[in-house]
Parts: structure tokens; C-alpha cells; sequence
């Protein structure tokens, strides 16, 4: 946030043109100290203190040719040392430039060292040094701030893009003003007995002081715009003020009398109006547009002359920092939001008066998941809230006024939960889709081998969402399984929601679909690949009547396809082949096509 007022020493603009002090050039730049109050408007320049050039820092010739149109200077000299800013106030609808030189010198300017010479298209009402005092972190109209040295000297260059205007105001700001308040400028730039002009609030005191020792007597005069006028009665050192206009004073000595001027300003305190609080559905990470509530505040007040900010306490807004930012961060529940409307042309004139309460009740918040799936076994599943608020009310699809509710049937069920106060209704819908999951059954495994990496391929013929695995690795959603070695494998077929899990040992080895023991060396025997992966693997071969033919181990070179010596006919035999598992047991092959053919 940004500690705005608490940085920023009140230079006050004068709204009436008349009574302005301005000046068109470089040379009778006005020296500012304190609280000097700075122009009512400009009206065209004077000489031309560019001497013709093209551009200047990011300045560049206006619509009179020049880089000035309509101009204003101002000087002044730091006394500490620090960081330092200024705020440029204007009409929201004006275009305003500046460039700041640190320079001694008019004839000496060299580059500006801060400079600003963009339009005003998004309508702004400040340009300047440091940060928008609106809170707006990414203005263009805004340079970076500036670390100063005592007795710097600096000339500050205000120019209005073409002649509509109606002034503006300097803000000083930054950390010199906190930490040095009434000597962070020289003073001693401005030869004035009565000092530099005042700002004040109206309804204000302001006392001005002409103590001069050896002197006689006093006389004051007030010019309110027809000329100096004696003010009866007035005669003693001090003179209490209460209207704008410019003070005179004539100190009486015995030698040469001494006459000073000050001008005094008095600006409008703003008042308030009512705020109306907010109540409104909130939801996790909202924010509030605080600048919504500015029209209530300034009621009938004209925006471009006073500005709303607002604060998370009383306190932080009487004294102007820590204002919220525009997008506010919700936190929910009840917030009281402080208002503060101030001056423009003067921030220490300011009502804190009003407040309001940001009234957030929260939208359910909806936890439960949106898919539910029912176990063929179990029959039935809870869904919805299983962590309730008490505060809020239930209401199911199927008439239940209960957080959670059984189901025992696929189909769509939606639950809305209302959470209701202060007459604001807030709430949350959620449908969630349930199914049936079926238990996993293993119909079948098609193995395709007769090579070092085969696949294997699980089947099932019952309905649903299905995970397999092989050999204990991480389950997948296909049913394929590639480059699988010969072997005995384990094969795991399970519901992804827990409903179940089967698995099946299977053996992965090769053997030919047909052999043809004819004399031309081509398929001579049958036999199956892959045995070797086995323990003590037997394979039994029978003809189509279950008669025992041949049996072979791994050591066996194959079948010739004859039976005690004499060939076998052409036809389909079958086989098995067992092996022992790791429990020690015998044990025959699953999922294995059983026979093959002889051909002759």
C-alpha cells in the first residue's frame, strides 16, 4: 500500500486565476518553500526559454511550435537529504506535462532529470514523481521517484498541452517529508518578511506575524481583487485570517518602513455523503470495486476537485495512509470500509466522517466429488457433502433435504445447498453422474507369439471401466500388452473405483499352428519354443479321440508326428502342457491354443 498523505506536503493551487502566481519564464521562476500554494490556471508563455529546440528530455514542440504553450516555473532547494516526489493535480479532462531540471542555472537547464509528456486519454487527474496518490500502480502519467541531496537547487518546468485549463496543484511527496517536515526545502530562497504564501482549510485560522524588532507600528491591508484596503483596527504584529486574498503589511520603524505581501488561500472542505453498505454473494479470491462507492461519498461535489480513498481503519484514514487499493481483496464475512474525501487542491482540507460495511456472505462451497460409481457387490454408494455446515440448507434433485444420501440406481442426482443472511440468498449447485461398475471377469487372454517379444492381449465380456496390469507393474488402461518375453506372467484385471480385482498366471511360449514332416526339411517336427522359462515343463500331445500320442520336456528335440514308429495321418491334434508353479505344484498352462495340425 502506499503511505500516501503521510509523505505529501500540501502545495496548494488557487482555483482563482485572477489571484494566481504564475510566471511565464525560466528566469522569475516563483521559489517554493513549505506550504507555498502554486498557480490558478496558465495563459501562454513568455519568451521562449527552449530557444527554438526540437525537444527537451521527453518534451517536444506543442501546438504554438514551441515545447511551450501555455507555461509555468517554479524553483526550489532541498535543505536534507532523501527520497522525493511530487504530485501535479489537475482537471481529469486537461493535458499536463512537467520536466524537472537540477540546475542552478536558467541558461544552464541541460536534460531534464524527471519528464512526462503523455496525453491524458485515459483521463486521469495526476502526473508526477513517485506514485499516483489513486492507487493506480501502473499509470504512465507517473515517473520513478527521486533521491535528493541537501542543497541541490531544481527548476520545474508545468506545461498545459493547449489553452484548456483551469490549473492545478503541487503535492510534494516521499520519505523526506517524514522524515524532515518542516525543513525539507531552503527556506531561505524565498526573501519575504511575511514568508511564502499560505495554504489553509476554510473554517480555518491562519496567523500572520510581522515581529520586527525597533518597530513603531503596524498597518495591514487586504486585497480581495479591487486593490489594498486598510483593515480597521488592525495594528499590532500578528493578524488572525480567515479569508482568502492577498495580506499586506506596512512595519513602522524609525528609519525605513518595511512592507511585505503573503498571499493566503482558503480552500472548500469536502462533506461527505452517506454510504450505503453492501451485501452481496461472495466466492473464494473476490474482490470489490471500491471507486464504485466514489458518487455516493462526493454526492453533489465535482470529482475533479476532490478525490476518495478509503481505509481499513479510522485512524489510517484520518491520517491519509495505507489506502486500499481499487480491486479490494475480499475476506469475507463483515468488513468495515473507512472513507476519506479530500480536496484536491489542498489534501489537508478532508472529512474521514463516513464508513460502511462490505457485508460478504459466502457461496457454498461445494467439496464432493462429481463422479460416483457403484460396486456391483456393495449394491449402493453415499454421495454429496460428507462435511456439512450446519448453517446451510440441502435440498437433492430426488426431494431429500439431507447433505449426503444412498443411491442405489446409475443416474444423474443434483444437489443445491443455500446459504441465506441478511436477505441475500447465495448458493451452489453440484450434479454428480453415478454408474454401476461391474467385477472384473478374465474371459479369455489371446497371446500372439513364436517370437522373444510377444502380446498378450486380455479379454473380458463384462461392461465397464477396467485397469490392467502385468507382472505387479503400474496398471494402464489398455488391455495389450507388447513386447512381452516367454514365461510364466502374471495378469491383473481390476475396477479403477475398488470394486475389484482378479488376477490369472499365464505362460507366454511359441509353437507352430501347422507342421509338415514330409522329407523336405521345412517344419519336420513340432515342438514349442520357450519351454527353457519353465520349471520342469511336460507337454502332452493326443489325437481327436484324447489317445496319449507323445509327451516331451525341454529337452526334447519335437514330435515327428508318428506313433511307436509308424507316421499319423493328417489331422488336428491337441496338446497340454503343464509345468510347477512356485508353490510346488503341478500345474497346467491357461489361455494356450490347444491343438495344431499335421500335414502331409
Amino acid at each position: 500500500m502506499f503511505k500516501l498523505f503521510a509523505k505529501t506536503l500540501l502545495l496548494l493551487i488557487f482555483w482563482q486565476t485572477a489571484e494566481a502566481q504564475v510566471v511565464q519564464d525560466c528566469v522569475d521562476a516563483i521559489p517554493i518553500c513549505s506550504n507555498t500554494p502554486i498557480n490558478g490556471g496558465t495563459n501562454g508563455f513568455g519568451v521562449d526559454d527552449f530557444n527554438g529546440a526540437p525537444s527537451s528530455g521527453c518534451l517536444e514542440p506543442t501546438v504554438t511550435g514551441t515545447i511551450e504553450s501555455n507555461s509555468a516555473w517554479y524553483r526550489f532547494r532541498t535543505a536534507e537529504a532523501g527520497q522525493l516526489g511530487f504530485n501535479i493535480g489537475h482537471n481529469s479532462n486537461e493535458d499536463w506535462d512537467f520536466a524537472l531540471y537540477r540546475a542552478s542555472d536558467c541558461s544552464y537547464l541541460g536534460e531534464p532529470i524527471r519528464c512526462n509528456f503523455f496525453d491524458n486519454s485515459e483521463n486521469t487527474s495526476f502526473i508526477g514523481v513517485g506514485v499516483d496518490p489513486t492507487g493506480d500502480e501502473d499509470s504512465v502519467h507517473y515517473e520513478d521517484w527521486l533521491q535528493v541531496e541537501a542543497g541541490e537547487d531544481y527548476y520545474l518546468f508545468i506545461n498545459n498541452f493547449s489553452n484548456i485549463n483551469s490549473g492545478f496543484s503541487i503535492q510534494f511527496t516521499g520519505d523526506i517529508w517524514v522524515d524532515y517536515p518542516n525543513s525539507a526545502l531552503d527556506c531561505f530562497i524565498v526573501s519575504n518578511l511575511l514568508g511564502p504564501p499560505i495554504a489553509a482549510c476554510e473554517g480555518g485560522n491562519m496567523v500572520l506575524d510581522a515581529s520586527t524588532s525597533g518597530a513603531i507600528g503596524y498597518e495591514w491591508y487586504v486585497d480581495s481583487g479591487s486593490g489594498y484596503q486598510l483593515i480597521s483596527g488592525a495594528t499590532g504584529a500578528t493578524l488572525n485570517v480567515q479569508n482568502s486574498g492577498q495580506y499586506r503589511v506596512v512595519v513602522i520603524t524609525s528609519a525605513e518602513n518595511i512592507v511585505s505581501d503573503v498571499q493566503v488561500g482558503f480552500n472548500e472542505v469536502p462533506i461527505s455523503g452517506i454510504v450505503e453498505d453492501e451485501t452481496f454473494c461472495y466466492e473464494e479470491n473476490m474482490t470489490f470495486e471500491l471507486d464504485s462507492k466514489n458518487s455516493e461519498a462526493l454526492g453533489a461535489m465535482d470529482p475533479d476537485n476532490f478525490m476518495v480513498s478509503y481505509y481499513n481503519t479510522q485512524l489510517d484514514a484520518e491520517a491519509g495512509i495505507n489506502p486500499l487499493e481499487k480491486e479490494y481483496g475480499l475476506m469475507g464475512g463483515s468488513e468495515i470500509i473507512y472513507v476519506r474525501t479530500t480536496s484536491l487542491a489542498n489534501p489537508n482540507c478532508y472529512d474521514a466522517s463516513q464508513s460502511f460495511t462490505l457485508n460478504a456472505i459466502e457461496t457454498p462451497v461445494l467439496n464432493f466429488d462429481e463422479q460416483a460409481v457403484i460396486c456391483e457387490a456393495v449394491g449402493s454408494v453415499e454421495i454429496g457433502e460428507m462435511q456439512p455446515n450446519p448453517n446451510y440448507t440441502y435440498q437433492w434433485s430426488t426431494g431429500e433435504q439431507i447433505p449426503s444420501i444412498m443411491v442405489s440406481e446409475a443416474g444423474e442426482y443434483t444437489l443445491t445447498v443455500t446459504n441465506q443472511s441478511n436477505g441475500i440468498v447465495c448458493e451452489a449447485s453440484r450434479t454428480v453422474s453415478v454408474a454401476i461398475s461391474n467385477l472384473p471377469v478374465i474371459t479369455s487372454i489371446d497371446i500372439e507369439d513364436m517370437s522373444v517379444n510377444n502380446t498378450v492381449t486380455i479379454n473380458t465380456e463384462t461392461y465397464g471401466e477396467y485397469e490392467f496390469s502385468m507382472d505387479g507393474d503400474d496398471f494402464q488402461s489398455s488391455n495389450v500388452f507388447e513386447g512381452v518375453a516367454p514365461g510364466v506372467h502374471t495378469v491383473s484385471m481390476r475396477d479403477p473405483y475398488g470394486c475389484g480385482e482378479v488376477e490369472e498366471e499365464i505362460v507366454v511360449v511359441g509353437f507352430l499352428a501347422i507342421f509338415s514332416p514330409n522329407g523336405d526339411v521345412l517344419n519336420e517336427t513340432w515342438h514349442i519354443e520357450g519351454l527353457s522359462t519353465l520349471n520342469s515343463p511336460i507337454v502332452s500331445i493326443y489325437d481327436r479321440y484324447g489317445k496319449l500320442i507323445k509327451q516331451m520336456t525341454e529337452f526334447d528335440t519335437g514330435w515327428d508326428g508318428s506313433f511307436k514308429g509308424r507316421p499319423l495321418p493328417s489331422t488336428d491334434y491337441w496338446f497340454k502342457l503343464s509345468y510347477v508353479d512356485d508353490d510346488g505344484n503341478r500345474t497346467y498352462a491357461k489361455y494356450l491354443q490347444s491343438h495344431f495340425s499335421l500335414r502331409r
